[in-house]
């Protein structure tokens, strides 16, 4: 079985599994004057939803034992084996550093934080304002669910109120236990930061989250690396794989996967069935905001690949196939 290597760092900056260039490949001038003339419907001319999650189903385990509420984004409740994992939770209005600037969400959280069932554990993959939300863990900030983070995202949230006592950091390859559960670190092609100054300083990691009956893994951020090979080998195959297609573009081609790279990952993975995540709820590209999930279902047709697309704030069993084409 091949062995997942920690992350490495030269000085204060942590290294991707491979060689990744994060500059703006292509002119910045070319870029902006994209971003301002582009006609694509990057954010929904009409209003999307509402959507309003049943929390009373909760109180029912689901039959299969797995079951997903998609909350937008990477923001997850998983419903596994018994145990409820709440992944890179985002309820703020925007994935930024300012309350009045910066990317807005299409639509509200389907379930206020308040009404959220018990929860077992929390990730958060890494620090980009998009996964990790200062308003949504100042909320969460007072509870006593354990937090499992990767390296250097720690400290963030102490200083947002979060006891330390809470705080599992974790390196490529970790694993910690929550009851029957096992939660385990893996590589990730991306990069962090939340200012100008803190690149890379943090780390940024995808998860195995391994149930007593079932096994899942959750991409968070990623570009397309050989790497999920590896962790196919080490720790599928995969009953769900959960991974981004979506805020790809030309100038970043080794951060973000988009479908078709996505769609490889998850054969790569040796995954069962794949939920397109990272898509449809911030304008973060210059594509518009249905292409990843129409792609999506093309490359997933071409390859073979089981689909699971459950409404936004529906909480849904993963038992096949699932399109509710919410996005028609």
């Amino acid at each position: 079985m091949p062995q997942i290597q920690p992350a490495q760092k030269i000085g204060k900056i942590y290294q991707n599994p491979i060689p990744t260039s994060q500059k703006l490949e292509g002119s910045v001038l070319k870029l902006l004057w994209q971003t301002f003339t582009s006609k694509n419907e990057r954010t929904p001319v009409q209003p999307l939803g509402p959507f309003h999650t049943d929390a009373s189903i909760y109180n029912t385990p689901p039959a299969s034992g797995l079951r997903i509420t998609w909350m937008g984004h990477s923001s997850l409740l998983i419903e596994i084996d018994g145990k409820r994992i709440l992944t890179d939770p985002v309820w703020g209005p925007r994935a930024s550093f300012a309350s009045f600037a910066g990317p807005k969400r299409f639509f509200p959280a389907p379930l206020a934080l308040a009404h959220l069932p018990v929860l077992d554990a929390i990730i958060l993959s890494h620090d980009h304002y998009d996964h990790l939300d200062y308003p949504t863990i100042k909320q969460l900030a007072s509870g006593n669910v354990p937090i499992v983070c990767s390296l250097g995202v720690g400290p963030i949230i102490e200083k947002w109120g979060v006891s330390k006592s809470r705080i599992t950091e974790m390196d490529w390859g970790n694993t910690t236990p929550i009851d029957n559960l096992t939660l385990t670190a893996t590589p990730a092609r991306h990069f962090s930061g939340r200012g100008l100054h803190n690149r890379n300083q943090t780390l940024w990691s995808s998860w195995v989250i391994k149930g007593s009956s079932h096994n899942i893994f959750f991409g968070a951020d990623s570009g397309w690396f050989p790497g999920f090979k590896d962790i196919g080998d080490a720790y599928g195959p995969f009953d769900l794989t959960m991974l981004e297609i979506g805020a790809y573009g030309d100038g970043w081609p080794n951060i973000h996967m988009g479908p078709d790279h996505a769609t490889n990952a998850h054969l790569a993975l040796r995954g069962t069935v794949m939920m397109p995540i990272h898509w449809g709820t911030f304008n973060l590209a210059l594509h518009p905001w249905r292409e990843p999930v129409e792609r999506f279902l093309k490359f997933a047709e071409q390859k073979k690949i089981t689909g699971f697309l459950p409404r936004p704030g529906l909480p849904t069993e993963v038992v096949g196939s699932h399109n509710s084409e919410w996005w028609v």
